[in-house]
């Protein structure tokens, strides 16, 4: 079987949330979710690499359009920094992962200069589409969080993606995207729970402050969710706040979920996007 490389951090069991590809017995779906309506999350896109073994465009982890050109997927899922555009695909504007419609090429990819691993931050890249997908039926964009937002655990704040719905449970076919609402918690919350649960009783902080925390027993992103959007409602505005990055398991208890904080990287984003050809 293809395995994709699971990256292992400081926490002792805690790692970046990118699946195996296994077009038989795909993981999919999220922690207490439940099955996405068709075009109430139009900016999730899958990201895909070709799996020789299978013959075929496999899914590794989700992203985000965050212009007609550009999606926005976590640095871990990226090979290395001077990834081959050509390697990657993407799926965008159906809820059904293997939904038959005719995948995107990717003509650059853009992985954060500071990134080493997921647990020390900066774990966002960007691929640029080589045709634009304006207009496409079941696609909009995600607006990006701006430095004056402020996200509060009182929020309405939902993580999608095809990732595993368990430690080890795949979802079953039609292998349908997966919604599930999540509180956001505090950083300092956040990295108390993560000192306690550390094995190694480590020093220092552990959430640092580009990433932000979200989920609760049951309810969490999890394998294959990795790079896909968590968003909250503002104003009646969705806005991409985080991008799945990694976690200490799935939906366990007082452990919740580990995305990179969008709000931090929008200059970033910003720039890559305008410079780009």
């Amino acid at each position: 079987m293809l395995w994709l490389a699971l990256l292992t951090f400081f926490l002792g069991n805690s790692i970046a949330r990118s699946p195996a590809p296994i077009p038989d017995r795909e993981l999919v779906g999220i922690i207490g979710g439940n099955n996405a309506p068709q075009g109430k999350w139009p900016w999730q896109v899958s990201l895909r690499i070709y799996a020789y073994h299978w013959a075929s465009w496999v899914h590794i982890c989700g992203g985000s359009l965050v212009h007609p050109r550009w999606v926005l997927t976590a640095a871990h899922c990226i090979s290395r920094k001077e990834a081959d555009p050509s390697a990657y695909r993407i799926h965008s504007g159906n809820v059904y992962l293997y939904g038959g419609r005719a995948l995107l090429n990717v003509s650059r990819v853009i992985v954060h200069p500071d990134y080493v691993s997921a647990g020390l931050g900066a774990d966002v890249a960007l691929l640029q589409l080589s045709d634009s997908v304006e207009g496409a039926a079941n696609v909009k964009l995600v607006r990006l969080s701006s430095a004056q937002l402020e996200v509060i655990p009182e929020d309405q704040c939902w993580v999608t993606g095809w990732g595993s719905i368990g430690m080890h449970e795949p979802l079953s076919p039609p292998y349908r995207l997966q919604q599930v609402a999540v509180p956001v918690v505090e950083n300092s919350v956040c990295d108390q729970l993560y000192h306690n649960a550390s094995e190694h009783h480590q020093l220092g902080k552990i959430i640092q402050d580009d990433m932000l925390c979200a989920g609760t027993e049951g309810r969490d992103s999890c394998y294959g969710n990795s790079g896909g959007p968590l968003v909250c409602k503002v104003k009646r505005v969705w806005y991409l706040v985080g991008v799945v990055s990694w976690g200490y398991g799935c939906g366990l208890c007082n452990i919740p979920g580990v995305y990179a904080r969008v709000q931090t990287y929008k200059p970033w984003i910003t720039r890559q996007i305008q410079s780009g050809p």
